[in-house]
């Protein structure tokens, strides 16, 4: 991934960027319709090796102080384009910049060991996303304090709920300061009390970071965090625009 040197110190910059997984052996429609289902997208009929189409043509440039929503329906690329913005997946055409340390909030096995316990997953989690031993250890309690995970933190992640893991990526990346920010839907696992209660934390996050890219179904949400939005579509960008104008657009689509 190659880096401009006229970009701005925190920037996402996407130029045509297309992600394409070909499907090797192949031996039903189904598996191609099972794999749209997971990353969206189209399926390029014309090729000998079925080819998922995740992402086409995203051209878009995201600097310092961006707050853009991502909306659409499941299968659609939001998942996809935050990968991409993560550097997890390179363009397989075109090109995409990504300026800035980033904290990604969407796969919770990234970074994480569900052998070792979740004080000792706090100091792993905050590495992997660019702190030190000694900045981590001194949030241990903070972190502990937020989760309410009590003695399980003494326990190894792979005794977690899907819920309780949330809980636990939450806590680490609300806090340190990231440079960019990226957010899935997936944070809705935890259940709606704590969620009430992250949704400060999160605030203040979004203020302390440089840029922040959050995909969500929830409109309130959305609003509480993001000014603008994009609008994905078989893997591509339908819309965007202020947050307003492109959910009035994807909700008078939808209905």
């Amino acid at each position: 991934m190659s880096l401009l040197p006229d970009l701005p110190e925190v920037s996402i910059t996407a130029t045509d960027a297309c992600v394409d997984f070909p499907i090797f052996d192949a031996k039903s429609r189904s598996l191609k319709k099972t794999m749209m289902g997971l990353v969206g997208g189209n399926i390029a009929s014309e090729s000998k090796v079925p080819i998922i189409e995740a992402l086409r043509g995203i051209t878009l440039h995201l600097e310092h102080g961006a707050r853009v929503g991502l909306v659409g329906h499941n299968g659609a690329g939001k998942s996809t384009l935050l990968r991409l913005f993560s550097g997890i997946y390179e363009p397989t055409r075109g090109t995409a910049q990504i300026r800035g340390r980033v904290a990604p909030v969407f796969d919770l096995g990234v970074g994480m060991d569900p052998e070792i316990s979740g004080l000792e997953n706090i100091i792993v989690r905050g590495l992997f996303l660019g702190m030190t031993r000694k900045q981590m250890e001194e949030r241990v309690d903070d972190i502990a304090e937020f989760t309410e995970l009590g003695d399980f933190l003494r326990m190894p992640l792979r005794t977690y709920s899907t819920g309780m893991r949330v809980r636990l990526a939450l806590g680490v990346v609300t806090s340190i300061d990231p440079e960019i920010l990226l957010l899935d839907e997936g944070i809705g696992a935890v259940d709606a009390a704590f969620l009430e209660k992250s949704k400060k934390r999160l605030a203040e996050l979004v203020e302390r970071s440089g840029l922040l890219v959050f995909a969500s179904h929830s409109d309130e949400f959305l609003r509480e965090l993001c000014d603008t939005a994009i609008w994905m579509e078989h893997g591509q960008v339908k819309r965007q625009g202020e947050i307003e104008e492109v959910l009035r657009a994807y909700k008078g689509h939808a209905a």
